[in-house]
């Protein structure tokens, strides 16, 4: 099998899942219900929404480029967010091709010659660095939840927390000792990311007029972010829909409700990414810091 063949088998699966998927969540709920609740929403949260949003990737660009600093890869930052945005955008919209994270580290290989290994490994550690964030705030939210199953385990979930840092720092002095000077900085820019974007949650709350279960739509909101990672749908279409579903279901929410917060969100994320489209005419010039 050739590699283009199989990156079309791979395109045509994702989208066969990604479509399963959106057919079960509307056999689920009703999506005249959905609609409704989206036709009410207060345009003004949702810009702050929207601004919330542009903050955490422009947060996570910076975070991306401490790791390439510490690789010798010393680009501005003007740079780095042009490459990230059109990384954002075939993330995307071009998930049959080449990646965003694959389509970074092949620039940043191919102009600075820093060693695969080392481009990959950040571009890895970039991403557990915000999966950690992800974690410990849920972690947070579990805790502030009124749920018979989160009240058995609080103890271990508050154990888990500190460990779960202690666990990445020590990642990254054994098998990335090059890091480990930015560790902490690092994290204080996941903080940054996962906290606005779910401030972004919070706005979409008060857009859509809901006030209620506030705790439980965010820490489904990070479950999702968890799940949508899994490369086995386009963007993560359906794939986070799902996890809105059945953790409404499980935690006692309005399900309708909740897959209008996953596809706003979604409609957030997808409008800023396709600016990334003006880079893919043009591609960025990396310049490094003078």
């Amino acid at each position: 099998m050739t590699e283009k063949l199989r990156k079309k088998l791979i395109t045509a699966l994702k989208i066969i899942v990604s479509a399963a998927l959106i057919y079960f969540i509307f056999t689920k709920i009703n999506l005249e219900d959905v609609v409704s609740t989206l036709k009410r929403s207060n345009p003004f949260y949702l810009i702050l929404g929207v601004l919330l949003v542009v903050f955490s990737k422009v947060m996570a660009a910076f975070r991306l480029n401490l790791y390439f600093h510490e690789i010798g890869v010393k680009i501005t930052q003007s740079s780095n967010l042009k490459l990230y945005l059109l990384g954002m955008f075939y993330n995307l919209f071009l998930p049959g091709g080449i990646g965003g994270d694959a389509y970074k580290g092949y620039v940043i290989q191919k102009e600075y010659k820093s060693g695969t290994k080392k481009v990959v490994s950040v571009l890895l550690l970039d991403r557990l660095s915000g999966m950690l964030l992800i974690f410990i705030y849920a972690c947070i939210f579990s805790l502030l939840i009124k749920n018979g199953f989160f009240n058995d385990f609080n103890w271990l979930i508050v154990l888990a927390i500190p460990l779960s840092v202690v666990t990445f720092w020590l990642l990254h002095k054994k098998f990335f000792p090059y890091t480990l000077p930015i560790f902490w900085k690092s994290v204080g820019y996941s903080a940054l990311v996962q906290l606005s974007q779910l401030v972004c949650i919070l706005c979409i709350l008060k857009s859509l007029s809901i006030d209620m279960a506030t705790f439980e739509y965010l820490f489904v909101f990070l479950v999702s972010s968890i799940v949508s990672v899994i490369p086995l749908t386009i963007g993560g279409i359906g794939s986070r829909e799902v996890t809105f579903l059945y953790g409404a279901k499980w935690l006692g929410l309005d399900a309708s409700m909740s897959i209008s917060i996953s596809f706003v969100f979604f409609l957030i994320t997808a409008l800023i990414s396709l600016f990334g489209i003006i880079y893919h005419f043009k591609k960025p010039k990396l310049e490094v810091v003078s």
